[in-house]
This record gives structure tokens, sequence and C-alpha cells, in this order.
């Protein structure tokens, strides 16, 4: 028992002051969520405990009643499973043909691609807006879902050729030879191998649209059809009065599943960003 807290000692002394920081922010969201105003605004109190008044549910309360939170939940989720689909559907096949076009060809037009992920949203809205407008989507979340496969397919594109670039081309070359088609061959042997990759599309592509704003708050202006990015600074921040109990539960809320998510599939996320790193 010594030897091995002996072996594994300065791990957790490496590792437990980054995972005390790290775990902050969500402590610190529970406990504002579940104060009352009182302790919340006295600063005679500790702000790192609950003082003289218990725990109460009141915030938590108040942002399902009082808001349209669980409609501002429900717009997130439809836009974000409808934009993984549309994710997958064009990076998959995008990033497969890139991986197997041969020569220096393949490289240089993944960098191309990759290239347009990095311009920032602020100077595309302008135009994005326009396009918007003409097509008659402005206030919907149809909006949204045209825009934000602009900024995930690029990266997931770029993501998934060095991702395939790790997979034998004999694997393939062997499914066809025993009667294969190409369509099969690549949904019986190259996607299954591929679920890291398409995993870590996935939980990145709905973490953008879970986080995504400028697009949210631009196209977007009225509350029933905003998304939790958008919904929960505008409703609970109204001039210079910020409701934090109820702002703390409003993101605690969604950060949970995804912290979660990201823990459950940490193994195959980490595989999905460094498979391309050994061609």
């Amino acid at each position: 028992m010594l030897a091995k807290l002996r072996e594994q000692g300065p791990a957790y002394l490496v590792v437990g002051p980054f995972a005390i920081v790290l775990a902050f922010p969500f402590y610190w969201m529970l406990m504002t969520a579940l104060k009352t105003e009182g302790d919340l605004y006295n600063p005679a109190n500790v702000p790192f405990k609950w003082n003289q008044d218990s725990p109460t549910f009141d915030n938590v309360e108040f942002l399902f009643r009082e808001t349209e939170y669980l409609q501002w939940l429900e717009n997130t989720a439809i836009v974000g499973a409808l934009v993984v689909a549309i994710t997958l559907a064009l990076s998959l096949p995008a990033g497969y043909a890139l991986a197997r076009l041969s020569g220096s060809w393949g490289q240089s037009v993944g960098v191309a691609i990759f290239l347009t992920y990095l311009v920032p949203p602020t100077l595309l809205f302008l135009p994005m807006s326009r396009v918007i407008t003409e097509l008659g989507l402005q206030d919907r979340l149809a909006s949204l879902v045209l825009v934000y496969p602009s900024f995930t397919v690029p990266f997931s594109t770029w993501l998934l050729m060095g991702f395939f670039k790790t997979i034998p081309a004999e694997l393939e070359d062997a499914a066809l030879v025993d009667g294969a088609s190409r369509l099969r061959a690549l949904a019986s042997v190259v996607f299954p191998i591929s679920l890291p990759g398409i995993l870590t599309v996935v939980i990145f592509t709905f973490s953008l649209v879970v986080n995504e704003f400028v697009y949210a708050i631009t196209f977007i202006s009225s509350s029933t059809e905003r998304t939790v990015s958008a919904g929960v600074p505008t409703e609970l921040i109204r001039g210079d009065v910020f409701y934090w109990g109820p702002l703390m539960a409003a993101t605690l809320i969604p950060a949970i599943p995804l912290a979660l998510l990201y823990n459950v599939f940490l193994d195959r996320f980490i595989a999905g960003f460094t498979g391309g790193a050994f061609r």
C-alpha cells in the first residue's frame, strides 16, 4: 500500500490542484443557485458556503416558472441534433475522400477547409444576416440550423480526414475482394473503426451549438425561439440587475450532462483528436 502510494503520490499532487480548479466553477454555481437572496447579497456572509439560511430551490423554481427556460433547452436540443446530423452527413464523406486523395492535394485541400473554421464569427454574422433575411428565416431556429454547419463542417472534415488516414486501405480492399461494394465497405469496415473520431465530432459539434452566442443573439429575437446560450443572458440580466441565483442554476443544468458526456467518452474523445497524429 505504501509502495503504491509512493509511486502514485506525485501524480496525485500534480493532478489534484488541477482537479480542484476545474471543479470549483461547478461548486460555485451549485452554491449560488441554492442560496437565498439574503444570503447571497449580504457582504458579511462567507461566499463559499450557506450561511444563516438553509439551501433553497426558489431560484430553480423562478427559472422554470418565470422564464422560457424549458423551451430554450428544447430549442437547443433540436438545433444540436439537426446540426450534428448535417455535420456528419457532410464531413464523413468529405473527410474520407480527402484522406484517400493521393498526393499532396488531399492535405492541401484539408488545410484550406480547416482555415475556413478559423474565420471569426464576428466577421461573418453581418453577411450571414443578409442571407438569412433573403431566405426569410429570421427569428426561426432554421436559421441556426443553416448557419452552424458553416463552422462545424470544416473542422469536423479536417478532424475525420486525419483519423481516416490511420485506417489501412488494405482493410477496404479486402472487403471489396470479398464482394462488398464501396458503400458496404465504408459502413461495415471503415466507420466502425472510426467510431472514436465520429464521437469526437458529435461531442464537439453539440458543444459548439450549446455555447454559440453571436449567431443565436443576432438571428433570433423572440424569447420562445432562443437557445440557452442567448436566452439566459438576455432574460436573466435586465439592465444592471443580475439574477445571480437563476443565472447560476441555468448554467449548471446544461453543464452537468455535457461534463458527464465528456467524462464517459473521454478515452474515445482523446483518441479522436490524436488519431491523425500517428500518420
